[in-house]
């Protein structure tokens, strides 16, 4: 086609070096080029030095997908969430969870993928995923009994790491806090305090953090001959605290004192007392558990069992990429220490 006097021609579009130039501006194979490229061992430094100069003259980068096919890896790790999309938004755990691991990751050149599986259909759908190549391991988080993923995960051979004890499944990495201490530290507390009408609003039953919580309150009151039978049953939210408490005041109205196993929870628990003229904590006490930012902003603060999550996140995520990279991980639990934070509510 002609062109209107005084146009200027564009430049031609120079084609990507590929790994042919590489290998032949550094003068060795392209097999040799391929290893260097993907992290292969088996080439002398003076081979590795000439491809590495070669790929920087040439200004050479990898084909995501050709490495993918060579290396067999995707460079990606799932972060699978068994919860309801409204759980992950409202809750801040979830928050320190992504925080921490993204950033464990990225320091191992590894690339998160947030899936959510808590229904049936949803966690299939997430299973045929990470078991069938899409990612290199998975990190899963808030864990429930009836999770059928956890042993498919387990089961299929790819890395996982559990925040979190799982239920039902052996043998598997997993990242903790003592919950069961950190029970015993609130509630040793509240003991110390005075107060011998001690309840628990506790977690699900369904979950290892609900179930070890609840040992621990039990055995702290065991150890000072006290009660324990004030129990209600919520499930990690502001309104789910809010109705435990409710049925609890309503069957053992001579509570002085309250245990209860999350921040969220609290905060609804807080609430509800303050809606019926009980005062905090001169009525009742109440200790928390998780010191998340809720914990300040409630009134009274919130005295907590703090739970340091984007730590636990971040060891769970150089712990899959040890696994990934060939490192032996013992199997044996990853226990973090928990630690009472004192503030006005108790």
């Amino acid at each position: 086609m002609n062109r209107p006097a005084g146009t200027i021609e564009p430049a031609a579009r120079r084609a990507a070096p590929t790994i042919r130039e590489v290998a032949a501006t550094a003068g060795v194979s392209r097999a040799t080029a391929s290893r260097v490229i993907n992290g292969g061992h088996l080439v002398s430094p003076q081979a590795r030095e000439a491809v590495e100069a070669a790929i920087a003259q040439l200004g050479f980068t990898p084909n995501p997908a050709a490495r993918s096919l060579a290396t067999r890896r995707t460079g990606s790790v799932a972060l699978v969430v068994p919860e309801p999309n409204a759980r992950l938004l409202t809750d801040p755990f979830f928050g320190g969870i992504i925080n921490g691991l993204s950033l464990a990751l990225e320091d191992n050149d590894l690339q998160m993928v947030l899936l959510i599986a808590r229904d049936g259909p949803s966690a299939r759908r997430v299973a045929r995923y990470v078991t069938t190549g899409h990612v290199d391991g998975a990190v899963v988080a808030s864990h429930h009994r009836d999770d059928a993923l956890n042993r498919q995960l387990v089961e299929s051979g790819l890395p996982t790491v559990f925040i979190g004890r799982p239920l039902d499944v052996t043998g598997s990495h997993c990242v903790d806090l003592d919950n069961r201490a950190g029970a015993r530290l609130a509630t040793d507390h509240l003991i110390a305090q005075g107060r011998r009408r001690i309840g628990t609003v506790a977690g699900p039953v369904d979950m290892t953090a609900g179930l070890d919580r609840l040992a621990g309150w039990r055995a702290s009151l065991a150890a000072a001959a006290l009660p324990d039978d004030a129990v209600a049953y919520g499930d990690f939210t502001v309104g789910g605290g809010a109705a435990a408490v409710a049925r609890l005041l309503a069957t053992h109205p001579d509570l002085d004192a309250l245990f209860v196993a999350s921040d969220l929870m609290a905060s609804g628990v807080l609430t509800h007392l303050a809606a019926r003229g009980i005062r905090v904590p001169q009525d009742v006490a109440v200790v928390g558990f998780d010191d998340l930012e809720v914990a300040e902003s409630t009134h009274p603060p919130l005295t907590t069992v703090a739970q340091p999550v984007t730590e636990m996140a971040a060891r769970a995520g150089r712990m899959l990429a040890d696994l990934l990279a060939g490192v032996r991980v013992p199997a044996e639990p990853v226990l973090f220490e928990a630690r009472l934070v004192r503030r006005g509510s108790a």
